[in-house]
């Protein structure tokens, strides 16, 4: 049998998208490069543990579980959070920013300052504008301000982010009109804590990054399950996801769902074996717009 990989998951470089594995090693993906892999025939999918630390019961988790932890590494994860507003005490100051994901999808959220767009490539954000920066509860209130006085959440589902994706307006400037229209506002409003400098409207792009101009419509995304295959052209990436060109249409790989499997090389040309469940709004989309590494 091949020696089998474990994913850690997807990680935005300043060179692109890259596939992080367990004892450091990455593969970069490039647009057109082929993504082949199988899941170990007879495997299970096992909990990856929280913190840097494994499982200690390596208790076996859900094949659609994004997180890939059992009950108990999940709330240890959530207990030192930012995003889960479980630490309060942070020294770093953190941004407030709008991300843009498509028509009528505009969230707010906060990052810490030496991640740069780390955050926003990380979510798939298609373009964003920081609001301010300053301390952590300072981020905290003009986020819970913003959500409020704005009528934006703080979260959105993925699978709304990927219906989108290929009916995104043609440019730039109409992608970015949502995102300048809030921060205009934003900044109009009282009650803004004092200790939060404010930032001008500077909306930056990701549809180049993320390899989106033209992109198919995606069919379905893929599901992993023990003994299938994955194999297509890498055609874009946003987020935690692959748009994998295949001989059954473009699909959707969200990386998430590779940890905890273990995974071999493809080797020869194996096709593409894995169930594919069709993405939600794919319909609605197409209407408007007729070895391991």
């Amino acid at each position: 049998m091949a020696q089998a990989w474990k994913c850690s998951g997807l990680r935005w470089a300043g060179s692109g998208p890259e596939l992080e594995w367990d004892g450091g090693r990455r593969s970069a993906l490039t647009w057109g490069k082929r993504v082949a892999f199988g899941v170990a025939d007879g495997g299970v999918r096992t909990c990856v543990g929280a913190r840097g630390h494994t499982c200690p019961v390596r208790a076996t988790v859900s094949g659609r579980s994004t997180g890939a932890r059992c009950e108990e590494c999940a709330r240890l994860d959530r207990a030192h959070s930012v995003a889960a507003d479980t630490i309060a005490d942070d020294p770093r100051p953190y941004h407030v920013y709008l991300a843009w994901f498509g028509p009528g999808m505009v969230k707010v959220g906060i990052t810490a300052e030496e991640r740069g767009s780390a955050r926003l490539l990380e979510q798939g954000a298609v373009s964003f504008t920081w609001l301010g920066l300053g301390p952590l509860m300072a981020a905290r209130r003009s986020e819970e301000l913003l959500r409020a006085a704005l009528q934006v959440p703080d979260r959105i589902p993925y699978a709304e982010k990927r219906a989108v994706r290929s009916r995104l307006p043609v440019s730039a400037a109409e992608r970015a009109a949502e995102v300048e229209a809030l921060h205009g506002r934003a900044v109009g409003l009282a009650g803004w804590p004092e200790s939060l400098a404010r930032e001008p409207c500077r909306v930056v792009d990701h549809v180049g990054v993320f390899g989106l101009e033209g992109v198919p419509v995606a069919v379905g995304e893929v599901e992993l399950v023990a003994g299938g295959w994955v194999s297509g052209e890498l055609v874009a990436a946003a987020g935690p996801d692959l748009h994998l060109a295949t001989g059954r249409g473009v699909v959707v790989l969200d990386t998430r769902l590779m940890t905890g499997w273990d995974v071999v090389p493809a080797g020869e040309e194996r096709g593409l074996t894995v169930p594919v469940r069709e993405l939600r709004g794919t319909k609605e989309a197409a209407g408007v717009q007729d070895g391991l590494f």
